[in-house]
């Protein structure tokens, strides 16, 4: 890999020279659009951006065990590009399997601030979503990964292996090299802590959007929306029953292992599959939309797709697991194994337009005062030391 264009040296007073680090995963997802975003942003603020990114998809299943076992894979193109950039703030997000522990060390050893961004489970659970069996796990605790191995969570033994070992022999030194720990969501911050992660080593980082519509649309809506990867943890299947159920039409954007069978759930239905969209063609199916549904299986710490919405003024019913209850509040958090919640709750709104137009505002209302990049702003200078 090529390393990233050299950087104009500093010429502006408080003018910051952050390197980002990521490892892409092999489904791409939202916080590959929270990368994106955070580099926007720091740009439009006059900061010099550079990026140094690897990918799993390019990688073979040694090559990612051995960057597990090893701590990661070529720190020294971390410390080369920190040095070339004269970076002050290593941002890294996923470091999982060829950057890891060694990246922030490389980072810190150069000279520059080493931020470690956590939007998942990825420090202690091998697949980083904390799921199986059909709800929440949190069987890996700490150091002991030894859960994953047994239930064999990477699918086959030997990645189970690999990725339990690594991630045991990673954490300490991942939380000994990191200067600063940023967190999508309290609810992910209290669950890390309670999963052996020092709750007062993380800041609190909400997910943020460019761009928040000046008025809600929902009210015109002519269809129900949800958006993300199909899998069983997004719980979309109770977003096609109370659809269903509510005779309320629903539009599904996006693609995963679990679309065989939601195609089957939806058969007869007023259902449409999109597929997967571009973010263009994604914000046109919002702005038709009178609500989002995400009935997560799963504690999703900060999904994408909901801040999304409610930048655009979709109101948004969600489960009452993860951080969801804080980005969409407490009164459209529902139980996900209650049918009869949700079908209240998608009729109500859906026969009401007057009380969509409310639920709209109410929804721009949280993205201004949380998920404002004015916001993001502030609380990432204050992680970068800065503040």
């Amino acid at each position: 890999m090529s390393p990233p264009a050299l950087l104009p040296p500093r010429d502006v007073e408080g003018r910051l020279r952050v390197l980002l680090l990521h490892n892409r995963y092999r489904a791409a997802g939202g916080e590959e659009r929270v990368v994106d975003e955070l580099e926007a942003l720091l740009r439009a603020r006059g900061h010099a951006v550079a990026r140094l990114e690897r990918d799993s998809d390019e990688a073979s299943r040694a090559q990612a065990a051995r960057g597990l076992l090893r701590g990661g894979l070529d720190a020294g193109d971390v410390a080369k590009a920190v040095r070339l950039h004269r970076a002050d703030v290593v941002h890294a997000h996923n470091v999982h399997p060829l950057f890891g522990w060694r990246a922030l060390a490389a980072a810190r050893a150069a000279g520059a601030r080493s931020v470690l961004h956590l939007h998942n489970y990825r420090l202690v659970c091998a697949i980083g979503v904390a799921f199986r069996d059909g709800e929440p796990c949190y069987r890996c605790h700490g150091r002991d990964t030894l859960p994953g191995v047994r239930h064999r969570c990477r699918g086959s033994s030997v990645e189970s292996v690999a990725y339990a070992a690594g991630l045991a022999r990673q954490q300490p030194r991942l939380l000994a090299h990191a200067d600063a720990l940023a967190v999508v969501s309290d609810a992910l911050a209290g669950r890390l802590s309670s999963m052996g992660i020092p709750r007062e080593r993380m800041t609190v980082l909400p997910n943020a959007v460019r761009s928040i519509a000046d008025a809600s649309r929902a009210a015109d809506g002519a269809y129900a929306l949800a958006a993300g990867r199909l899998v069983e943890e997004k719980g979309f299947d109770i977003a096609i029953s109370s659809a269903r159920a509510a005779r309320v039409p629903l539009r599904i954007a996006g693609v995963g292992p679990d679309e065989a069978r939601l195609r089957g759930l939806a058969a007869g239905g007023e259902v449409t599959f999109l597929g997967r969209l571009s973010d263009d063609a994604l914000a046109h199916e919002r702005r038709g939309a009178a609500v989002l549904l995400a009935p997560a299986r799963s504690d999703d710490p900060c999904p994408m797709a909901v801040i999304e919405a409610l930048a655009d003024g979709v109101p948004v019913l969600g489960s009452t697991r993860g951080g969801l209850p804080e980005l969409i509040g407490e009164g459209a958090a529902l139980p996900v194994d209650d049918p009869a919640e949700w079908h209240s709750a998608l009729t109500a709104l859906w026969s009401d337009p007057a009380a969509r137009a409310a639920a709209g505002a109410a929804a721009l209302d949280r993205a201004r005062r949380r998920h404002s990049v004015d916001a993001w702003y502030t609380g990432l200078m204050g992680v970068y030391g800065a503040g």
